[in-house]
């Protein structure tokens, strides 16, 4: 497959520049990046020769359908539920696609379709899911060949804060919405801990928060993210006796998110007094707060004693830290005003939006480790680990964007090159496909520090 390529890139959030941007190198692609709003989506192609913004309804099936048809491949990076419908369209079209999301039921069932069509439908091949997937399988795969076996597994990820500009009592910054983040926190996790099959309710997770050292720098902790126990059959490591994929955050992080769990902001319920109407007062935060809390005070004082009743660590400098926090968001003051999104959850997230995005300047962090105990042929064991640190450019892609935008770029180059062409919906777990992508990442930046301890 050689000359001009043409990609429909659906999305221009904040992964698709880098993703953008790496296809535009070549100078062989001409892109169509496609929104809802066309002015969204000529803000990112007019930075880019070669590329045009358009509007489309992914919702539209004709549209849709004509779109992708009348393109080579299309890269979805748009709200994962949309994928199997893209993924019907290619299907129809008989044309490739990417998406950088976990393969949901619905995309999995049009396995035997995508191979009947005779396409490639490459999923999780971002960060995480993604560039985790790779640099695990590399030492799984090593170890299997000299004959020896995982025994444990143990994978956390974080983006987070660069160390300077982690300078809130959360530790945390976003760079897109809250929403996905807190409701990351109502999520059950399963995972496998020495031999038995552990369940975390979402309301404990906080709870089950543990140090995860990997630098002496970074005080950070991990706990676990939705299901991670197929990973023993997904990875083939079926003697590991621990296998959990969790998410990092910076120390403190869990003993805080807890007592908004506690408090009740992760409720999604509408809430009319919560509504937005045109004529409606300012709404002071203190009156939120006690109405949530059921107080009868709405006195700051009362306020932080009922929040104090709701922390649950016992330790007295992290329970200082929590209620500095509490004051620093401003949740009990009757001075600053909460925006009316609806529900506790939204209402929250806007102030957390106010007082935690990343300012001119500032930079993020990807730290991914993934840590296995090694059983050798010769019956001898070791540890084995595996570390990316990435630091975002201040004032230029975030390391987040870029880990998951370059990889989703590489993929479908290779894709058009003719270098992948394993068909169906398909995931990065099979050298064929995953080493070619691993060989790029190094020139962009992206690569993984290993160690045999």
């Amino acid at each position: 497959m050689s000359g001009q390529k043409s990609i429909l890139l659906l999305g221009s959030g904040f992964v698709a520049e880098p993703c953008l941007e790496y296809l535009m190198r070549s100078g062989n692609n001409r892109v169509t990046v496609a929104c809802r709003r066309a002015e969204k989506a000529r803000e990112l192609s007019d930075k880019y020769a070669g590329a045009t913004g358009v509007s489309l309804d992914v919702e539209d099936d004709a549209a849709l359908d004509a779109a992708v048809a009348a393109h080579d491949l299309t890269i979805s990076l748009i709200p994962y539920t949309q994928h199997a419908r893209v993924m019907k369209a290619a299907i129809k079209a008989r044309k490739h696609v990417v998406t950088t999301s976990y393969i949901s039921p619905a995309m999995e069932e049009l396995d035997q379709a995508a191979r009947d069509a005779g396409i490639i439908c490459m999923n999780e091949i971002g960060l995480d899911p993604g560039i985790d997937h790779l640099y695990a399988l590399k030492i799984i795969n090593e170890v299997h060949a000299a004959g020896g076996r995982i025994t444990s597994f143990e994978s956390f990820c974080g983006g987070l804060p660069a160390p300077e500009d982690s300078n809130n009592p959360l530790g945390y910054k976003f760079s897109w919405s809250a929403r996905g983040v807190l409701l990351a926190l109502r999520n059950t996790a399963r995972y496998w801990q020495d031999g038995k099959l552990v369940e975390i309710d979402g309301k404990d997770l906080m709870d089950s928060a543990r140090p995860i050292y990997i630098y002496p720098a970074f005080a950070t902790v991990g706990y676990g993210n939705r299901d991670s126990s197929h990973y023993r059959e997904r990875y083939n490591i079926p003697h590991a006796r621990t296998c959990v994929r969790g998410s990092m955050r910076y120390q403190g992080f869990p003993e805080f998110a807890k007592t908004l769990v506690n408090m009740g902001f992760l409720d999604d319920t509408p809430q009319p007094h919560l509504a937005a109407a045109a004529d409606a007062a300012p709404l002071p935060w203190n009156a939120v707060t006690a109405q949530l809390l059921g107080s009868a005070s709405a006195e700051p004082a009362a306020l932080l004693a009922a929040i104090e009743a709701k922390i649950d660590t016992q330790d007295p400098e992290a329970r200082k830290r929590v209620l500095h926090g509490i004051k620093w968001l401003g949740i009990t003051s009757p001075d600053v005003a909460a925006m009316r999104r609806g529900t506790y959850l939204d209402v929250l997230c806007a102030r957390l939006e106010e007082l935690m995005m990343y300012g001119p300047g500032e930079r993020d962090m990807i730290l991914l480790q993934h840590k296995f105990e090694v059983e050798n042929a010769d019956g001898s064991t070791n540890t084995r680990t595996s570390v990316t640190l990435m630091y975002g450019e201040p004032d230029g892609f975030s390391a987040m964007a870029k880990t998951v935008g370059v990889p989703c770029g590489i993929a479908t180059q290779l894709i058009l090159d003719g270098k992948i062409t394993a068909t169906g919906v398909v995931a990065p777990m099979t050298p064929d496909i995953y080493q070619p992508i691993m060989d790029l990442l190094p020139s962009e930046g992206i690569n993984a520090v290993e160690e045999t301890l």
